[in-house]
């Protein structure tokens, strides 16, 4: 069976839109018939939806959410689907869901459907689908789904909230900066270039920054453009790519931030997995994906190879330097007591308020470090033009 979108109206006039499946267009509008719709135009929809289509994480929870409650009030999947597809604003989803209906009633497995579309579903949410279809508790696992994914959308919105601010405090105090450059540090020494007076060597290089800010504009952004691609080109080497994302690690600060982000949502995910069924070398496999550094994806591969060779979980895991100690410790508390999803999730808890904790200092002096680049910047404009107006006072007087 195909789906198909379509434009009818009611026996009010009113028009309605939606989508049927159905094996042709002209069963479809018959479908539509039996429903008291009149077609306008009805049209097959999962031409366009392909593997490479992509969906926004909001709208993906959104839907997982209302399946989740669906599914809760003893709905079965294809009427949750049906109910989730007619509702939500995303048309492609809505597609998506369609079709996953469709070869539902056809026999086929949901996970495996889900599996077609792998730049919507990841493999972590296709494994928790497939281990709660297995089970029978696919209500439990979409909740699941669902909290998983409003807790990353939440904490991306809170990063993303927090840095607002110094954003535009920061590009603001860069306009200002450039606009007294360009505008009126020239026009107030001109009056001194013109009397013949010699400008200060701080006058001097300033005016010589807002003569040539344009071609430095262009400059930094074409270095900047050049660093890109030459690091572009330096990962390209698998080596060089976990070589370069161990240094991201070690950073000041910053480096402890992101790792902690990364094991935030591996030991998360981990959690998810071996609480839906799942053993542990499935687990290794699905949750490595989440992790977007390469010098940790490596470091959970090699791991996971120990572990499918019969070497114990616990030892594999203290082995790498990079890791923070209470992480070894309570995953290797977990594992020995038989407890590892739970230890998972309370290694997850900790992790997460530590992000939180981090945030809070970063941001803390990021604020006032934006508010001193700017205010020293505008005190040597303004020193760049007082200086010759003292010394101008000084001739004349003297």
């Amino acid at each position: 069976m195909a789906t198909y979108s379509y434009i009818a109206f009611d026996v009010d006039g009113k028009k309605k839109k939606g989508f049927v499946s159905a094996q042709s267009e002209k069963i479809a509008r018959a479908e539509l018939k039996k429903l008291n719709l009149k077609a306008h135009t009805v049209k097959e929809s999962n031409k366009d939806i392909s593997k490479n289509t992509k969906i926004k994480e909001k709208d993906l929870s959104v839907a997982t959410r209302q399946l989740a409650t669906l599914l809760d009030a003893n709905l079965s999947i294809n009427d949750a689907l049906k109910i989730t597809a007619d509702q939500i604003n995303n048309k492609k989803l809505a597609e998506v869901f369609y079709i996953l209906r469709e070869e539902i009633i056809q026999g086929k497995r949901l996970a495996s459907s889900m599996a077609k579309f792998p730049n919507i579903f990841s493999s972590t949410y296709i494994s928790l689908v497939a281990a709660g279809d297995s089970s029978g508790n696919l209500s439990k696992i979409f909740n699941d789904l669902a909290e998983y994914l409003e807790d990353s959308i939440g904490t991306r919105q809170k990063i993303m909230s927090a840095l607002t601010y110094p954003i535009i405090l920061f590009s603001f105090s860069i306009l200002v900066i450039i606009g007294l450059l360009i505008f009126v540090l020239p026009t107030v020494v001109d009056q001194f270039t013109r009397s013949g007076t010699e400008l200060p060597a701080l006058t001097s290089f300033l005016l010589t920054i807002s003569n040539n800010i344009f071609l430095i504009m262009v400059t930094i952004f074409l270095i900047g453009i050049s660093i890109f691609l030459v690091y572009k080109n330096f990962i390209r080497n698998p080596k060089n790519h976990i070589s370069a994302h161990l240094k991201f690690l070690k950073i000041p600060l910053l480096g402890k931030f992101l790792l902690y982000v990364q094991l935030e949502r591996y030991t998360k995910t981990m959690s998810l997995l071996l609480a839906s069924g799942l053993n542990l070398d499935k687990a290794m496999i699905d949750g490595q994906v989440v992790v977007t550094n390469k010098y940790i994806e490596d470091t959970l591969s090699e791991i996971k190879n120990n572990v499918l060779e019969g070497k114990d979980f616990a030892i594999a895991i203290q082995k790498d330097g990079i890791f923070p100690d209470i992480f070894k410790q309570l995953i290797s508390s977990g594992y020995r007591s038989g407890n590892l999803s739970k230890m998972f999730l309370k290694t997850s808890i900790y992790l997460k308020n530590e992000i939180e904790s981090k945030r809070s200092i970063f941001l803390s002096l990021l604020d006032p470090f934006v508010i001193i680049f700017m205010g020293g910047f505008i005190m040597l404009i303004v020193l760049a033009i007082l200086i010759p107006i003292m010394q101008m006072n000084t001739l004349t007087l003297g």
